[in-house]
């Protein structure tokens, strides 16, 4: 699989100056960390999930999540679990030899406790194949442990690869008496499991519940001042650049339908003449997309990367701004030149910014492991474009 795959190639090659590389379910940790994207969630319940996971495949879904969890009733659970093992089931068998002769994504299950990962991972069988891993629920040091080590057990009975997504959203990560105790423990419990552990999910909307609160389409996570301090200390102590973090991705966006609006669109115009495509600016504005847009982008001014997305609409969005732009991957190929190791300061090859060789050399080995899963886009070319382009037809 390989983002914007689903494009034709020659289209690929007008966009990209290097395209994104090709991966898959077995590729390294640190590929597929960056490479998530947009992890569409999906209930367990649904009744043609196989079929739902090929037709996302085909519109450039790379991730997706089967949810068990806070996404179907508790009454349902049961019924869940047999539509999940009858599908991947049926999956598996269209797939063939391996999921990558289907190009399927990477799947994970979000489950509810932690017996239910090796007992899934028995009844699928075969079908097991198909998953990269599981999503951890309302991650704590106490919670997090026996989830861990039953994905571990598992992993082992089954002899596949098995990655744990735990999710950040207790309201001990929330309330400022607990909050350094807890993130510490975190910290402790995913860096003893760290081969294990490919990224670390923010559930917003639970730090949102525990105070009544909601954001409205025309806000981002950010502007809920209590949520942006939870943000900026889970990346203060599990995303740090120094060998010691993790990946961790950016909070759901809730609204897909069309509202009144009460303030002025967020997004920007000019781009979008430039791109002669005012009508997919307009189109955006309608379906309150431009909150969605901003958020992306301060996902990324915050160190996160990747995105939990509920609605197919809001995949292409996160990939778009996902591409590292020509002026960003010609700083950081400058910056990590070898003759650059003993420091010092340049004028960028666009002559607009400074680029200082050591406060910059994480960001723009982040920047590269980016442009290496979403590709680099041609100097000519905007996010309109990619987003243009990767829209279904």
């Amino acid at each position: 699989m390989r983002h914007f795959g689903h494009i034709a190639p020659e289209l690929r090659q007008r966009l990209f100056h290097q395209e994104p590389a090709v991966f898959t379910a077995d590729s390294p940790a640190r590929i597929l960390s960056a490479a998530l994207g947009a992890t569409l969630y999906s209930p367990a319940t649904r009744p043609r999930l196989c079929d739902d996971v090929v037709k996302q495949a085909s519109r450039g879904v790379v991730s997706m999540v089967l949810c068990l969890e806070d996404a179907i009733g508790d009454a349902d659970v049961a019924d869940a679990e047999e539509n999940l093992v009858q599908q991947l089931t049926a999956l598996t068998a269209r797939a063939g030899a391996t999921p990558a002769d289907a190009e399927l994504p990477l799947l994970f299950i979000r489950v509810r406790a932690p017996e239910q990962i090796p007992d899934l991972v028995a009844r699928l069988g075969p079908a097991a194949c198909l998953l990269s891993g599981f999503v951890l629920p309302k991650f704590t040091e106490e919670r997090g442990v026996p989830f861990l080590e039953a994905l571990t057990a598992a992993e082992a009975a089954s002899g596949r690869r098995l990655f744990a997504m735990p999710v950040l959203e207790s309201p001990d990560l929330l309330y400022l008496e607990s909050r350094r105790e807890t993130l510490d423990a975190v910290f402790r419990t995913v860096d003893k499991y760290r081969d294990h552990v490919l990224a670390l999910r923010l559930g917003v909307t639970d730090f949102c519940s525990s105070y009544g609160l909601r954001r409205a389409p025309d806000m981002t996570a950010y502007d809920l001042q209590i949520v942006a301090s939870v943000i900026a200390d889970v990346v203060n102590v599990l995303g740090r650049a120094d060998g010691s973090g993790f990946t961790v991705t950016g909070p759901v966006w809730e609204y897909f339908r069309v509202q009144e609006r009460m303030f002025k669109p967020q997004l920007r115009r000019s781009p979008f003449l430039a791109g002669e495509v005012e009508e997919l600016r307009e189109t955006l504005i309608a379906h309150d997309m431009d909150g969605l847009l901003r958020e992306i982008a301060l996902d990324r001014a915050n160190g996160l990367l990747g995105k939990t997305c509920i609605h197919p609409s809001h995949v292409m969005p996160v990939h778009a701004l996902s591409v590292v732009s020509h002026e960003e991957f010609s700083d950081a190929q400058d910056i990590l030149r070898p003759e650059r190791l003993g420091g010092g300061v340049l004028r960028s090859a666009y002559t607009n910014k400074m680029n200082e060789v050591k406060p910059h050399r994480a960001w723009a080995e982040r920047t590269l492991q980016r442009a290496e899963v979403f590709g680099v886009a041609n100097e000519d070319i905007g996010f309109v474009d990619l987003l243009a382009a990767g829209l279904p037809g």
